[in-house]
């Protein structure tokens, strides 16, 4: 059953890719090729249960574009981001219309939290 569910959320993930909102199109033009410090993301990726918009996985960050329908649907969203968290991936959300607002704010936000991804003060980081 496992095999089927990952098949169906390949399949999911394809579809989404061909169809993004004007706001994943526009944060993908920037996070797409290393285009914010020279990092690789990759959009609509599944992990587990979850297709996620983009993540980074040298990162371990994961980054959600939401529209309206999100704000219905926020115990499903903290239970997404409980299933990453537990896998050690960092969630930011953002609101299509800040991202369509103010592009530049939200890279800002996904840059500082790269360069905690990789801060020797991360326990994340620490060699135990």
């Amino acid at each position: 059953m496992a095999g089927r569910a990952r098949h169906k959320n390949l399949h999911l993930a394809r579809s989404m890719r061909k169809r993004q909102t004007p706001a994943e199109a526009r944060l993908w033009s920037r996070l797409r090729n290393g285009g914010v410090e020279g990092v690789k993301f990759c959009r609509q990726i599944p992990i587990g249960p979850c297709i996620v918009d983009f993540v980074s996985r040298e990162a371990r960050l994961v980054v959600e574009a939401d529209g309206g329908q999100h704000s219905e649907q926020e115990e499903a969203d903290r239970a997404r981001a409980d299933f990453l968290e537990f896998r050690e991936y960092q969630v930011l959300r953002f609101w299509n219309h800040a991202i369509l607002a103010n592009t530049d704010a939200a890279i800002e936000v996904i840059v500082k939290a790269l360069h905690w991804a990789v801060h020797p003060e991360n326990p994340a980081n620490s060699a135990e």
